[in-house]
């Protein structure tokens, strides 16, 4: 049960601090990103993870993200079982992270109630947005398992690879999605942004398993033989 309810915790903190630098100071101008910029709106997720990783990695080992569960998974390293409530817990605490949002939002003066941080994509660019969250989650979720690996990974450095992975990412594909490349993220905000948000919410819960799927696939091939 511990580390179930660290997972909910973490990904709480990681939909707070990462969707709320989008919403509040991301917010100057109705812009995204036109506050602290994409720089910054990537470090407060790649910073939120690093910071979990070292409060609650010797707990859970600090997924918060149910792409990342399914990698772990698919690669051998827990139960079906136990990445079923994983992934409970992850969406369980996106949700809190943006109820959270939603109440800040709805009681102050940025943007109104609907400014919750979530994954869209333009018209059109559905498969621009499907190749990307595919693409970055399977290059982040491949991070994870070769950094976490107990044979060659990179011990207590693991979460600061991680969480500079997912800064990385972001820069990129801030533009193009908002970067999901985790469904318990996307989850969350769409349920309380509604309409076009939980409409397109199919692609960044498909999308990022497609791609975490892949990389478990790749590390097992390149990693799996190795003495």
């Amino acid at each position: 049960m511990k580390k179930y309810i660290a997972e909910l915790i973490g990904t709480m903190v990681l939909v707070l601090m990462g969707c709320g630098s989008a919403v509040f100071a991301g917010s100057v101008a109705d812009s995204v990103g036109a506050g602290v910029g994409t720089i910054g709106v990537a470090l407060a997720f790649g910073l939120s993870v690093v910071a979990m990783a070292y409060t609650i990695g010797n707990i859970s080992g600090c997924h918060i993200n149910p792409a990342i569960t399914l990698g772990v998974l698919l690669s051998g390293r827990m139960s079906g079982k136990e990445a079923a409530g994983y992934m409970v817990a992850q969406v369980v605490g996106a949700i809190l992270g943006s109820a959270i949002l939603y109440v800040l939002v709805a009681t102050g003066g940025h943007g109104g109630p609907t400014a919750t941080g979530a994954n869209s994509f333009s018209e059109g660019m559905m498969w621009q947005a499907f190749v990307a969250e595919a693409v970055f989650t399977f290059i982040f979720v491949l991070v994870v398992l070769g950094s976490t690996d107990e044979k060659r990974g990179a011990g207590n450095l693991a979460g600061l690879a991680i969480g500079l992975t997912l800064v990385l990412v972001h820069i990129v594909c801030i533009p193009i999605t908002g970067t999901s490349v985790n469904p318990a993220r996307s989850i969350g905000p769409a349920l309380f942004e509604g309409g076009a948000a939980l409409s397109q919410l199919w692609l960044f819960i498909v999308a990022p398993l497609v791609g975490a799927a892949l990389s478990a696939a790749v590390w097992k091939g390149i990693a799996g033989n190795q003495k």
